[in-house]
Order: structure tokens, then C-alpha cells, then sequence
């Protein structure tokens, strides 16, 4: 569960020290499904190895969610729920999960960084975590990223 008096918080910190970031506390969420997954991934990105992602379009749909966006600021969690960094989608494509290249699988820091891996990560993911289950041809927004906040020298 998101803690917004945290975020708030962890926000008006980040903009004392990027200060052209806008006013407005961006949605927070945490990467996996799982506290140990976020976590893990959370260290990727904050080791700079992670600037990718991905989602199910089907998921999106599902929850009623609108599709990030290139700008788009979002606070990342920790699994413990912690603000920890803030990420700026800098491009979003819509592709077939068969058709998911391999450089976007690189970027995704995950496994030894092959679309061989990926997609076993992916396919595995989805099929136990998405409402509507894994498919081949499955919809896939693949999201990528810059870090503009790390916060990995904060204490939770």
C-alpha cells in the first residue's frame, strides 16, 4: 500500500533538489509483484543496468489504468513501500510479445539481458501475475525510462 504522506514528503525533497519538476505528486508504484521482486529491480535501476520495462496491455485495460506516456514522472517503491527514486518514461511502444526485440530485453536488465531470457521471465511473469494470463501474441507496452531521482541514500 502506497504511503502518500510519505511520498509527499520524498517528493518535496526531490524538488528542493531538481527544482523544475512540477508541483504535483506523481503516482507511485513498485516494480514485480512480489516485495522481493521489487526490490530486485529497484537495484537495477539504481545501478543503472534497468531502463526498460514492461507491461500487459491486457492489465492496463483490465484495471482501467491510462497508458504511461512519454514525460510521465512516477515514484518508485521499494518492497517495503518506501519512495526511492523517480523515473521519466522517455518512450512507450506498443509491440507483440513475439515481437519484443532485443535490445528492449537488454534494457531491461533482467536475467543475463538475452530476448531468450526475457522471454522466459516475461512469459513465466505473466502467466502466473496478469488478469488475463500470458498469450504469444499478447500486446506488451514497452516502457523506457531515465532515473531523474535516485534515492538510494535515503533511509527508510
Amino acid at each position: 500500500m502506497v504511503n502518500t504522506a510519505e511520498c509527499a514528503s520524498f517528493w518535496s525533497d526531490v524538488r528542493r533538489e531538481v527544482p523544475d519538476l512540477p508541483t504535483a505528486v506523481p503516482e507511485a508504484w513498485a516494480f514485480g509483484a512480489t516485495p522481493a521482486h521489487a526490490d530486485e529491480l529497484l537495484a537495477l535501476v539504481l545501478a543503472g543496468t534497468k531502463t526498460a520495462t514492461a507491461s500487459s496491455l491486457g492489465d492496463y485495460e483490465e484495471d482501467g489504468d491510462p497508458l504511461p506516456a512519454a514525460g510521465d514522472l512516477s515514484i518508485i517503491l521499494d518492497g517495503a513501500g518506501r519512495p526511492r527514486a523517480v523515473l521519466e518514461v522517455t518512450s512507450i511502444q506498443i509491440v507483440p510479445f513475439d515481437q519484443v526485440g532485443a535490445d528492449h530485453a537488454r534494457a531491461e536488465g533482467e536475467g543475463d539481458r538475452t530476448l531468450r531470457s526475457w522471454r522466459r521471465i516475461h512469459e513465466q511473469f505473466w502467466g502466473e501475475h496478469s488478469a488475463r494470463g500470458f498469450a504469444p501474441d499478447m500486446p506488451v507496452v514497452c516502457e523506457t525510462f531515465r532515473v531523474v531521482f535516485p534515492a538510494a541514500h535515503r533511509n527508510g
